[in-house]
């Protein structure tokens, strides 16, 4: 059974960035109901699922940490783009939650408090920096813990936003600025969710990664010396920053099989970063037991 490479795993980062967050969603709360604000409600809420968000996260990585079985070839990172879906939703339902709230604002709009906002949304964003300051390295290389980043990023748009709301309320006691100020943090967190979504979908349904041209893959490997023609070509992301391939390449030479396959792993790798490759080697014309040759014609490549 082939052992899926060890990769960096952010559970420390995760874990101080849920300390940080989990600490101020208290604060938030307490702060939102203390003045009124619905910009500071719906940023706890969306704080919230911030919570929620990196406890998944954590938990994606630790059970992606089994190891492969015979039922599980490829063992469990795909919770990993699972959690990535999850929360991808979630913001989804509350951007529309935050809609819903704020039109009723804008039809009846209360008096807010604006001095003590203006602490909480001051105290939220210096919380949101220093996660993102922990979270922010992490976030390219991983769609789980980008997952989570977005889930933070809204809320520090929505803390700028509730102190730039806050000041407008107390400079001129138009406190239509608290559900307007509601209604661009939801669009804000519907955009970034919408593309979180679409990209996890696509992982699932094992479509080709967007920064990678099939049709070139192809031509590369078809180029290489001994292969004449490839096809049945596959490429798809197993999860974050891990790709896999399978194609036929029919090689005339039967000779120089292991030779091709050497390089096209090379090519692969070294070009693509496709880490994990399974090549299938045809010999045309070849006699039918030829072709079923279990070392050169099935080979599982890995460098």
């Amino acid at each position: 059974m082939q052992r899926i490479p060890e990769r960096h795993s952010p559970a420390r980062e995760l874990g101080v960035a849920l300390a940080i967050t989990t600490g101020f969603f208290v604060i938030e709360v307490v702060g939102g109901l203390l003045t009124g604000s619905l910009a500071l409600l719906a940023d706890a809420g969306h704080m919230l699922t911030d919570v929620a968000a990196l406890s998944l996260a954590l938990f994606a990585l630790w059970i992606s940490r089994r190891p492969v079985s015979a039922r599980r070839s490829y063992g469990y990172y795909r919770i990993e783009i699972l959690a990535a879906l999850v929360n991808g939703v979630a913001l989804v339902l509350i951007a529309f939650y935050i809609f819903w709230e704020a039109i009723e604002r804008l039809q009846h709009p209360p008096e807010v408090q604006s001095l003590p906002m203006l602490a909480v949304a001051g105290l939220g964003l210096l919380a949101n920096l220093a996660t993102l300051g922990i979270l922010g390295h992490e976030s390219h290389a991983n769609l789980n813990v980008r997952a989570a980043v977005l889930h933070i990023l809204g809320d520090l748009f929505g803390s700028v936003g509730a102190l730039g709301a806050g000041a407008l309320m107390f400079l001129t006691g138009w406190y239509l600025a608290d559900p307007l100020l509601s209604i661009a943090i939801g669009a804000l967190i519907l955009w970034s969710a919408w593309g979180l979504v679409v990209e996890s979908v696509d992982i699932l349904l094992e479509a080709t990664p967007r920064h990678i041209d099939a049709s070139e893959v192809a031509d590369a490997l078809a180029s290489v010396e001994g292969v004449i023609e490839v096809h049945d070509l596959h490429i798809w992301t197993l999860t974050s920053g891990y790709l896999a391939l399978s194609a036929h390449a029919v090689v005339p030479d039967y000779s120089r099989a292991e030779q091709v396959l050497r390089e096209l792993a090379a090519l692969l790798h070294d070009r693509y970063g496709i880490e994990h490759a399974t090549i299938q080697i045809e010999v045309p014309g070849a006699h039918p037991e030829l072709r079923h040759a279990p070392i050169a014609h099935r080979a599982h490549l890995r460098r």
